[in-house]
């Protein structure tokens, strides 16, 4: 028998507390993959290309930052 919802039985998380994990790692991961985009810019001189990038950098950051105080409140709740 497939499984079409999983809603923690296998893994043992909820899937509200799994999406938050998953969240704050896809944050942090978009966090380092625009560090090399912003590198890739500044090397061709396009400097409004970099700074689009830096901004998305500081809202992943700030998306992760919010993911993990969600995260530490439910953990010590």
């Amino acid at each position: 028998m497939a499984v079409t919802h999983e809603t923690g039985d296998i893994t043992g998380t909820k899937d509200k507390d799994y999406n938050l994990i998953w969240f704050v790692e896809q944050c942090l991961s978009n966090a380092l993959r625009l560090e090399t985009y912003i590198d890739d810019a500044e090397r061709a001189g396009d400097r409004e290309l970099a700074d689009l990038f830096r901004r998305a950098q500081a809202e992943s950051r700030k998306g992760a930052e919010q993911g993990k105080e969600h995260l530490r409140r439910r953990i010590a709740g």
